[in-house]
């Protein structure tokens, strides 16, 4: 767990979620010894958190009856930005931090007024927010400590597994992260290369912090860098396609384009020239698209589609063994 600070809050949670604890419990529940529970159950008295302490062997420490912490006082908006944040999380690909999106949830609607309550469930039950399907990860933790890392400047050693060369040792300065196309990417510079580099998560393992330390240029920014590499890389596809929406729609659709290139108002709709290193990734999220569009090139994006095409028709197709029958 982190700092003392955290540790204190973590005993003021955990008193509130389960009532009275023992002083051995909570020391186990945190990692510490029960000397150092009870500076923490000091700490919290010292904050006007009224605490009643048990001595015996059925002992320990509960909040005084009727103890709550005040609402949180969130507006409506704030509370939909919210909602949303923990939403969009969820589908991040963050698979360590699932359990962590729900507590934050969970912490929230304990201590928020009944109406905010309602809606932030009603947001959750009713609302979902779909992002490109996410590549699996090798190493769990590695955004993790790579955000970490960015965050204190800090070098990291990691493992990098291209599709073209065996698995290479790497040291990066990583300046920033950037979730793009359904990849997590880490942007800074390579040690080994000497120059600015883009890693994508899903092809890296082993991450961990190291000792050296680094100075992130001035106004960097890592998703403009990463958008400008994507454009270059070799191995990528140029793609050209139609989008069949007016004018007025357009305005706003630009900015949620998942993918980076160049929007032309045409005849029609939206000239969007491009480039993919995946046709499958981009028939994919092209079947999402709520309005028509027309394929220019290249001809593999075109057969990338129509086998995503077949494969959705034959499930709809293919016979169910269970009945849908009601009796």
């Amino acid at each position: 767990m982190a700092g003392p600070t955290t540790r204190v809050l973590a005993v003021l949670e955990l008193l509130q979620a389960n009532g009275q604890m023992g002083g051995a419990e909570l020391a186990e529940r945190l990692g510490v010894d029960r000397r150092t529970i009870r500076r923490y159950i000091t700490a919290l008295e010292d904050i006007g958190v009224p605490i009643v302490t048990e001595q015996g062997r059925y002992g320990g420490y509960r909040l005084v009856a009727g103890f709550k912490l005040p609402p949180m006082m969130f507006t409506d908006e704030e509370t939909f930005a919210v909602s949303l944040g923990l939403l969009a999380a969820s589908q991040l690909g963050l698979t360590n931090a699932a359990p962590a999106i729900a507590s934050v949830q969970a912490k929230l609607e304990r201590v928020m007024p009944a109406n905010l309550k309602s809606r932030v469930r009603g947001i959750s039950e009713t609302t979902q927010v779909i992002l490109p399907r996410r590549e699996p990860s090798r190493d769990d933790r590695a955004l993790e400590t790579l955000t970490k890392a960015t965050e204190t400047m800090r070098t990291v050693g990691l493992t990098y597994h291209s599709p073209q060369h065996d698995p290479i040792e790497r040291q990066i300065d990583p300046y920033g992260l950037v979730f793009q196309q359904g990849r997590w990417y880490a942007v800074g510079f390579c040690h080994l290369r000497g120059a600015m580099r883009s890693f994508r998560l899903d092809r890296i393992s082993g991450v961990h912090l190291l000792s050296g330390t680094f100075i992130r240029p001035t106004r960097f920014d890592a998703a403009d860098f990463l958008s400008e590499s994507l454009m270059s890389w070799g191995p990528t596809h140029e793609v050209s396609l139609v989008l069949h929406i007016d004018h007025a729609a357009s305005a706003g659709f630009e900015n949620q384009f998942f993918c980076t290139g160049q929007f032309e108002q045409v005849e029609g709709g939206l000239l969007l020239h491009t480039r993919t290193d995946s046709f499958e990734w981009f028939a994919y999220w092209l079947a999402q698209l709520p309005f028509q569009f027309t394929i220019l090139k290249p001809d593999g994006l075109k057969e990338a589609l129509r086998e995503h095409a077949n494969h959705l028709l034959a499930s709809c197709e293919s016979a169910s063994p269970y009945s849908t029958d009601t009796p």
